[in-house]
């Protein structure tokens, strides 16, 4: 299928403003991209109310924002990773996205600043993800929120996070999860992939960027069959949440996000996936430019929402 035209759009819009990562300091990396990716996700649902906090995890404090959508009752919660490849990104830069998913969902969603690379590399990403996860767990009920309906959710290396903190719930004995949302995860990828050959340059997440991305967050000694990094690589992955994993067809991470939903199929895992034609890696976040990003946002929500319904049986730990 040919590219989207709004993504068309974007690109070329992004062609004249962005350079080369490998030629960027992390720092520089992090400004651009957290004011781009505030300007394309937009203000976010003007309902939902928000509050920072900091919880505490190995490394000392994790700031989080907990958002809460209008009206009275308990919530389903939704523990959300942002992407950026473990070096870029943070609260501030899926505000918007955590804003329109907490209103399309009705639950209450808490964002994570994991700790980033190459300041702090892996699995520093990994162990805050989960202690989050537990925090949000133990604390869901002063939240306003219900810890029987709890889901963990990320896009790009929050996704790959997501489902790394899923294995490892379902592993150490909770918290038990009804879902883990993996919005183009960069889980089961590899460099001979199709997707790589034919999607890494020109898409905007190029393979350069990827190798870039690698190098800060595993560094030279770091083992990329590592479960904690990517969980394709588990023995055994029959316990986790049951999942839901949208790829973009132009995505260079898209065949290792099918690889991933295969994977878990073969382990027994209930799974659920989705490739939009004509999408690029980011395309969850740019819903102010995009009514392709839009759909997906309420997509994702929908199968959320099914998901952490008082209907929906249990299931993980």
């Amino acid at each position: 299928m040919p590219l989207d035209p709004e993504m068309r759009k974007l690109l070329d819009d992004l062609a004249s403003v962005t350079g080369e990562l490998d030629e960027q300091t992390p720092a520089e990396a992090r400004a651009l991209a957290d004011e781009g990716m505030v300007a394309l996700s937009g203000p976010g649902d003007p309902s939902v109310t928000a509050t920072d906090r900091r919880v505490p995890g190995p490394g000392g404090e994790i700031p989080v924002r907990v958002y809460t959508p209008p009206g009275a009752g308990v919530r389903p919660v939704v523990v959300y990773l942002h992407g950026g490849g473990f070096v870029i990104g943070s609260i501030r830069s899926h505000d918007g996205l955590c804003r329109d998913l907490t209103a399309a969902t009705g639950a209450v969603l808490v964002s994570v600043e994991y700790r980033l690379a190459p300041e702090h590399r892996f699995p520093a990403a990994v162990e805050d993800s989960f202690a989050a996860l537990g925090w949000v767990h133990a604390h869901a009920a002063e939240l306003g929120g219900d810890p029987a309906r709890l889901a963990v959710a990320g896009d790009s290396a929050g996704g790959t996070l997501a489902g790394v903190t899923a294995r490892l719930a379902a592993e150490l004995g909770g918290p038990a999860l009804r879902c883990q949302l993996l919005v183009y995860p960069g889980i089961g990828v590899t460099d001979d992939q199709a997707a790589v050959r034919d999607n890494g340059e020109g898409y905007l997440l190029t393979a350069r960027d990827i190798v870039w991305f690698m190098e800060h967050y595993l560094g030279p000694m770091g083992d990329r069959h590592d479960p904690r990094f990517d969980p394709i690589y588990a023995t055994d992955l029959s316990r986790v949440a049951p999942a839901h994993i949208i790829t973009g067809e132009s995505d260079p991470l898209r065949d290792g996000g099918l690889a991933y939903a295969a994977r878990l199929r073969a382990d027994g895992v209930s799974v659920t996936e989705r490739c939009y034609e004509g999408l690029i890696h980011g395309a969850f976040g740019v819903a102010a430019v995009s009514s392709a990003s839009r759909q997906m946002i309420e997509d994702a929500s929908a199968v959320l929402r099914a998901a952490l319904s008082r209907e929906a049986a249990p299931t993980g730990a």
